[in-house]
């Protein structure tokens, strides 16, 4: 595993792509809608904090790493994103962080993007039973029970939006992370039951599929020249995806623009999974 200071090929090139403006393309029903979205501080989560705050989302963001959040925050000069720190794996202090953030909006939360996760290698001799419920808990308990405790106040104004981060690792039987990869399946059916049992209150309920996307963690500990390689020799378009792809989406998904749309995977992949 590769954890130096020194990366192994020029990162800032490949994340060129996510310094774009969010507010080019405008979706204007989400501007002043309350926004809650799990691990903001960083990755895909700060993505999508930048993107919905760039329509005049009001946000509310969760995770563990305060200094980020901090950096995060301080980025912005108005219209700043509130922090809460929570570790998503302690659903009692979750119940209560949800609570805490309704309070503030003084308003139900519009839109919940569940996108906490950790997608750690681990071989099959590894796992111990303490080691695969804390896969689960911090891939895909946190989902159900963060959508359990909106779905209350978004079905009292007949409206909401919930999306699920899932991954295409499972579609492709990644070996090395058993754990995220069953998570990630689960949230595929998860997606579609939560679907069926919110939609006759007006709430819609979908999943984004990234494929395989390049951050500065990935980066820092697994990404290797030859494995960059490999995913743009495998994918069908030949550039590396980053997080502003999957922000991108989000704002689409969230956006009246799908009003049509639940119960659905919608896979970014760059072609993937053609293979």
């Amino acid at each position: 595993m590769q954890t130096t200071d020194t990366l192994p090929f020029d990162l800032d090139a490949i994340l060129k792509n996510d310094d774009i403006d969010y507010s080019l393309t405008k979706y204007h029903s989400l501007k002043g809608k309350y926004v809650l979205i799990t691990g903001g501080a960083s990755g895909i989560g700060e993505a999508f904090v930048k993107a919905f705050h760039a329509q005049g989302s009001i946000i509310a963001f969760i995770d563990v790493d305060e200094k980020s959040a901090a950096n995060l925050i301080n980025s912005f000069s108005e219209n700043k994103p509130t922090f809460y720190a929570c570790d998503l794996r302690n659903i009692d202090a979750l119940r209560e962080t949800i609570s805490k953030i309704e309070q503030h909006f003084d308003h139900a939360i519009d839109i919940l993007i569940n996108n906490a996760g950790k997608d750690d290698r681990h071989t099959l001799d590894e796992l111990e039973p303490d080691y695969w419920d804390n896969c689960l808990g911090l891939n895909l308990k946190h989902h159900i029970f963060c959508a359990q405790a909106v779905a209350k106040k978004m079905a009292q104004q007949s409206k909401g939006v919930i999306i699920n981060m899932g991954s295409i690792s499972w579609m492709r039987g990644r070996p090395g992370m058993i754990g995220y990869t069953t998570s990630k399946a689960a949230i595929n059916g998860m997606t579609r039951s939560l679907a069926r049992e919110l939609g006759d209150k007006g709430i819609r309920v979908n999943s984004i599929v990234p494929g395989a996307i390049v951050t500065e963690r990935q980066a820092r500990l697994w990404l290797t020249p030859e494995l960059n390689q490999e995913f743009i020799n495998l994918q069908a378009l030949k550039y590396r995806l980053t997080a502003s792809d999957i922000a991108r989406a989000a704002l689409f998904m969230a956006s009246d623009e799908a009003r049509g749309i639940t119960g659905q995977n919608m896979i970014i992949d760059a072609g993937l999974t053609q293979n």
